[in-house]
């Protein structure tokens, strides 16, 4: 992997973009994040961070490629599945910029953390483009149709702030303080029990596609896949003797 650096902290896969100067998107820098996250979940990691080691998180596509390497609906279907499917939760750590596809990387992780300094946008309007990774889309998701309509046409830069209330990031950090924290969220969800919050992660993206049917029909398959685990058992052992919260689950 010549764009991403990867290593495994306990339970964590953190996964580093580190493409200079802003890691700009080619298909060898996705090649290379599915790669990392496919080795992540092969080493029993129990969630994934994503970060990035340059300036930005990520200033978007490089335009200087962006013709010549265009994906195909096949290929797309394949890249959302790797990275928003992955059995494990993914938490994005933001600072400096998400524009474009940045922003888009930052979308497919089921929890964004940004630094209170950092900002987001999706500007390909202004170059006669439309977002090409399902941003517009995945901000329906997360805000409405209303918001994504306006980032994506205006394609104007957004406070953190903004986005928080808007319910497109989950939290908003002082940037001293955005790997501290980012890393302390990490380590709560990989010390959760896996295969339920697996489960959780299935529902909400089988709504989020589908709506509530979507989910509703596939209730009773991940219940049974939850209580297949060895870690619900922990779980309601531990309340049992000790009260709620005293579990110590083993991913399993």
């Amino acid at each position: 992997m010549n764009t991403i650096t990867y290593e495994k902290d306990g339970a964590i896969g953190i996964v580093t973009l580190a493409k200079p100067p802003h890691n700009l998107i080619d298909n060898v820098l996705l090649k290379d994040l599915v790669s990392a996250y496919k080795v992540a979940v092969e080493e029993g990691c129990r969630c994934i961070l994503l970060r990035s080691a340059m300036r930005h998180f990520c200033a978007g596509a490089d335009l200087g490629i962006l013709t010549a390497e265009r994906w195909t609906q096949a290929e797309l279907e394949a890249l959302w599945t790797a990275l928003e499917d992955v059995p494990v939760p993914t938490v994005a750590a933001v600072h400096g910029a998400a524009l474009g596809g940045g922003f888009e990387l930052a979308l497919t992780c089921d929890m964004i953390i940004a630094a209170d300094t950092s900002s987001f946008g999706m500007a390909e309007a202004s170059l006669g483009l439309l977002p090409l990774l399902g941003g517009v889309q995945r901000v329906v998701q997360r805000a409405g149709p209303a918001r994504a309509k306006e980032m994506a046409m205006f394609g104007r830069r957004h406070d953190p702030r903004a986005l928080e209330r808007w319910g497109v990031i989950n939290l908003v950090a002082p940037e001293a303080e955005l790997a501290a924290v980012a890393i302390s969220w990490s380590r709560q969800l990989a010390a959760g029990a896996t295969v339920a919050l697996g489960c959780i992660k299935k529902v909400a993206n089988l709504a989020a596609r589908g709506g509530t049917a979507a989910a509703d029909a596939q209730q009773e398959a991940l219940n049974a896949v939850m209580w297949g685990s060895a870690d619900q058992a922990r779980g309601l052992a531990a309340f049992a003797a000790t009260g709620p919260g005293s579990a110590v689950f083993e991913g399993n």
